[in-house]
């Protein structure tokens, strides 16, 4: 007996939401505001999609902030295969860009090819960073370290001994995707530099 259409759609779905519970287990060096442990993935994920929410009003005019959220669930899904990588090892960084190309083949293609289709164009879109939409949603995936980081006086800052200089490169992107939020992030870099979170080179 054959299996309807419909059926194996569903089976399909069903199996990509299966495997992308794995994005609770991916842990990150960030740890949570309070310091009391190391956040997860899919928290991070959440997070800044409730970020892009709260701070639509900071994006650049006519940003599609439906688009900015399901970037922002789909872009680290790749991390399943991919693992984190620490922002701050460039080396890593680089190497790291094919290891999450072939992680989204593999995971979105678990999809019906329609919904592969978009969720990868999401993914891609994000990473390149050519649309505001993309801009934006890099932007608020990088202030959410920082802002967790200069709330727990200095975090994984201190703890791989980052230096203000390197954080503050990482402020570009943040300015490209929304000029009031890197204004913001610049400002609390300074104050944890300040309170002696954050040493200077």
């Amino acid at each position: 007996m054959t299996t309807p259409p419909e059926q194996d759609r569903l089976h399909t779905q069903l199996a990509f939401a299966m495997e992308i519970d794995k994005l609770r287990r991916v842990v990150r060096r960030n740890t949570l505001m309070d310091g009391s442990r190391r956040e997860n993935d899919a928290e991070h994920s959440w997070y800044v999609g409730m970020l892009a929410m709260i701070l639509a009003e900071h994006a650049p005019p006519g940003t599609d902030l439906d688009k900015v959220i399901a970037m922002l669930l789909v872009h680290d899904i790749v991390e399943i295969d991919a693992g984190d990588t620490f922002i701050y090892d460039a080396g890593a960084v680089e190497a790291q860009l094919g290891i999450e190309r072939k992680a989204a083949d593999r995971i979105f293609g678990l999809l019906p090819e329609d919904q592969a289709v978009r969720l990868r164009a999401l993914w891609d879109e994000f990473e390149e960073r050519k649309t505001p939409e993309a801009r934006f949603a890099k932007a608020l995936d990088r202030i959410a370290p920082i802002m967790a980081n200069h709330h727990n006086e200095g975090g994984t800052w201190s703890l791989y001994k980052v230096t203000a200089e390197q954080v503050l490169e990482k402020v570009k992107i943040i300015e490209e995707g929304s000029p009031t939020l890197g204004s913001y992030a610049t400002e609390i870099i300074e104050l944890s530099v300040s309170r002696g979170h954050l040493a200077r080179a």
